[in-house]
């Protein structure tokens, strides 16, 4: 086996496969292990799922610092994972294309080809920064990065920055750029809802019980579970029940923004949950201090000192930080993946992406996708799909041979899917990261985490074509 990508997928996956005595090789581009909390480092970089849940449940962490794990704790957690289980990835190695031959996947790699008999792409959806189209963006003269690519060797106090997108990153680096900028613009494209972050860090005898107690660790790992499961009847079924949560917000605007300007501008013009919702208990103040102005107006051009709007207005930069997150609905890209009969991944997905159970995809034996098509999640951890997907994997391998999906079963999963997702909340009418440029929803799973772990049981013979 061969697995691509040491972040979560990756190591949990290969955890498994080693405790099991199944040989594999696990692969990444990097020269550490950790996937996105590797790439991300930025200022305030921290988890969005509470830290109970965002562990494997084979490798449990009682002494979280926080609820709310940031970045350097995360990688950390990973880099145990690996270490404590005797992986040894080859580090180093981006794979360029994958080419299934004569019953084998052969892999054309930066340190020389690989094959293998079952190739697993454990790559996520948020590991390719997106660049945007601006006009003048090459001209720009002042120092320029990608979020997930910070530059902590530029010196930020007493600059002019200027950060383009308000997404899940910005909203965890503006406040620590605007506590260090002399000056701070946020080019914001559309206004998105803001919870409040439940976050603390946990005491000296919070952590003694938890270690002494491991019931105790599985208890608030369910009860956090059941709490953010049942976010999904609003995510999925009912949008009407996240009405509540609107009001919450346009209460806290009123009480926490004084400016009635800078609430307009703040207030969201689609439903909660259509884009991803953000949680922050800092970035609202930080919008507030008198260096920082939050800019509305689209950007009409970059010039090499600063950024020109729509109505003409000028704003001298020296910096500009893009915080316009990933190229969530291309998977895989740019690896070039060949199926059987020379089929592309490229030509099969050219209406957008599509897998049966986000997990396996006709004309593509022996290939299994981590995190793949309609798996992300807006409610709960993605490290429980992660240990779904895991399971269904194994069971495949125990079923042995070559198998292959067979295209009436992917085509009946993805038409019960896309019917699914016409009653959520992602089909209002809204752009997001979600779905790709026509509109298609290629990243959300429309239901319950735990519906997904039962149909991913366990492997269907009848859904396969399998050669010995």
């Amino acid at each position: 086996m061969a697995v691509i990508g040491a972040g979560f997928g990756g190591i949990g996956l290969s955890i498994l496969l080693k405790r099991l005595g199944i040989s594999h090789v696990l692969l990444d581009k990097g020269a550490q292990v950790g996937g996105t909390w590797r790439d991300n480092t930025y200022p305030g970089a921290a988890c969005d799922v509470p830290s109970p849940l965002y562990s494997f449940s084979f490798a449990r962490k009682a002494d979280w610092s926080r609820r709310f794990a940031e970045q350097p704790e995360i990688l950390e957690y990973l880099r145990r994972c690996a270490d404590e289980n005797g992986l040894e990835p080859r580090l180093n190695t981006e794979v360029r294309s994958a080419s299934f031959e004569d019953g084998r996947w052969r892999l054309e790699t930066s340190g020389g080809p690989v094959a293998a008999e079952v190739l697993v792409a454990a790559c996520g959806q948020l590991n390719r920064p997106a660049i945007p189209d601006l006009p003048g963006l090459d001209s720009f003269e002042g120092r320029m990065f990608h979020s997930a690519r910070w530059d902590h060797g530029h010196d930020l106090a007493g600059r002019k920055v200027a950060v383009v997108g308000t997404g899940a990153s910005a909203v965890q680096f503006v406040p620590r750029l605007a506590a260090e900028a002399a000056r701070l613009d946020v080019y914001q494209r559309s206004a998105t809802w803001i919870i409040p972050k439940p976050d603390r860090r946990h005491g000296p005898l919070s952590l003694r019980l938890r270690s002494a107690f491991p019931l105790l660790q599985d208890m608030d790992r369910l009860l956090t579970y059941l709490l953010l499961e049942s976010r999904a009847l609003g995510f999925v079924r009912y949008p009407a029940l996240l009405k509540p949560i609107e009001h919450s917000y346009r209460r806290r605007l009123r009480k926490e923004v004084a400016d009635p300007e800078l609430r307009r501008k703040l207030l969201p013009d689609h439903p909660l949950g259509c884009k991803r919702a953000l949680i922050s208990d800092d970035y609202l103040p930080a919008l507030q201090r008198p260096n920082v102005d939050l800019v509305t107006d689209p950007i009409a051009e970059v010039r090499r000192n600063g950024v020109v709007t729509a109505d003409g207005t000028f704003r001298e930069a020296d910096t500009l930080v893009l915080g316009t997150g990933f190229r969530a609905s291309e998977f895989l890209a740019p690896m070039r993946v060949t199926g059987r009969d020379g089929l592309t991944l490229d030509k099969a997905w050219a209406d957008g992406a599509e897998a049966h159970l986000g997990l396996t995809v006709h004309g593509f034996p022996n290939l299994y996708l981590l995190y793949g098509p309609n798996t992300n999640l807006g409610h709960n951890s993605i490290v429980y799909m992660l240990e779904s997907q895991f399971r269904y994997i194994l069971g495949c391998l125990q079923m042995g041979g070559v198998l292959e999906v067979k295209k009436e079963t992917q085509n009946a999963f993805n038409r019960d899917l896309q019917a699914r997702m016409r009653r959520t909340v992602w089909n209002a009418d809204c752009d997001s990261w979600y779905q790709t440029e026509d509109g298609k929803q290629v990243t959300n799973w429309p239901g319950f985490t735990f519906a997904y772990r039962r149909a991913t049981r366990r492997p269907d013979p009848r859904d396969f074509i399998a050669e010995p």
